[in-house]
């Protein structure tokens, strides 16, 4: 398969003509991007999936939300409902999407709504909450109808964007070019211990604009293994099934086994549906862990002795203040 990629070569040429000449015309205003009066803090990637952009996001909630009042706006990928919806902890994710339930559990004063039409989403936020002091677009950066007042990229520590290609040869949504409309890069999922030598050399490769932060974070994992009514010590909890939905699961199988854990692994694609024949196969096993986005997906179907999930939290490495200085200068610089 990755072999025969290459042959579609010639489409990804085409496919990310289109889409430079979708730019230009934004770029240049003969299509329109609309602008808010409060500002609109873009998170988003070049790569397709597995860059963290929901930690990300939490980061960016905890960062912000104790000072500004807050909401975030998803599209709700993979849910089975249409047009607006403000999530609250009742819905599930059919309903609304799992990570926008995640946000909705992990920060349940948060305002989360969902719309794939983004204009739609933040003018129905507005009505409803008019002094909300920002807002923030998960997924975004593509999205080219919504001008942000901040644009966040993030590439994986990995797979930098700067090595991939356009899709379907690589997995690039556009040319590596459309990097430069980001005010922000920062390079997730690193090792915690990432030297200054080998940050340089990272940003030598990335060659940010004058105009862009980078910044290096990395995934904190819990100590300890959660449900909705239960607390478990990471270091008791063993022989267990690992049970991801997600792009990337990696760095958590990496972790789980310096940890030393005994565990299988049952991998299934980024958001996937499960069946009811899975869902079948899966009760049958004794314990399960999964991750916070599977858990708001699995946990309906399961009781609270079998299944659990393990927090994570994306934190900066370098200069972490920076992250909400350079968001609060740009934004109120741009709104005066």
């Amino acid at each position: 398969m990755k072999y025969f990629r290459y042959f579609l070569f010639p489409l990804s040429v085409l496919y990310g003509c289109i889409l430079s000449i979708r730019n230009f015309l934004y770029n240049h205003k003969f299509l329109k991007s609309k602008s808010y009066s409060v500002p609109v803090i873009c998170v988003g990637n070049l790569n397709t999936g597995g860059t963290g952009k929901t930690p990300m996001i939490e980061l960016l909630v905890r960062t912000l939300g104790e000072e500004y009042n807050l909401a975030t706006l998803s599209r709700g990928y993979k849910r089975a409902t249409k047009g607006f919806i403000e999530v609250n902890t009742n819905h599930s994710s059919s309903d609304v999407g799992d990570e926008p339930l995640q946000f909705k559990n992990n920060f349940p004063d948060l305002k989360v709504a969902v719309d794939a039409n983004r204009q739609r989403g933040i003018s129905n936020l507005l009505r409803a909450y008019p002094k909300l002091d920002m807002i923030l677009l998960d997924d975004a950066f593509q999205h080219r109808k919504v001008k942000p007042d901040f644009s966040i990229v993030l590439t994986t520590y990995k797979d930098l964007y700067v090595r991939d290609f356009v899709l379907p040869t690589g997995n690039l949504r556009e040319f590596k070019t459309g990097a430069k409309r980001a005010d922000m890069i920062i390079v997730t999922k690193c090792p915690k211990d990432l030297s200054r030598t080998k940050q340089k050399n990272i940003a030598l490769q990335l060659r940010p604009k004058p105009y862009q932060k980078l910044l290096f974070s990395t995934i904190l994992y819990s100590e300890f293994v959660t449900n909705t009514l239960q607390k478990i010590d990471i270091n008791s909890f063993n022989n267990f099934t690992l049970v991801t939905g997600i792009a990337n699961p990696s760095p958590l199988v990496h972790h789980l086994k310096a940890l030393d854990k005994k565990f299988s692994h049952e991998k299934f694609p980024d958001h996937h549906e499960f069946s009811a024949a899975e869902i079948q196969r899966l009760q049958k096993l004794p314990l399960l862990l999964t991750t916070q986005k599977d858990y708001m997906r699995l946990k309906t179907e399961f009781s609270t002795e079998k299944l659990f999930y393990l927090p994570i939290e994306s934190r900066i490495l370098n200069d972490p203040d920076s992250l909400k200085l350079n968001i609060e200068k740009q934004v109120f610089d741009h709104l005066e």
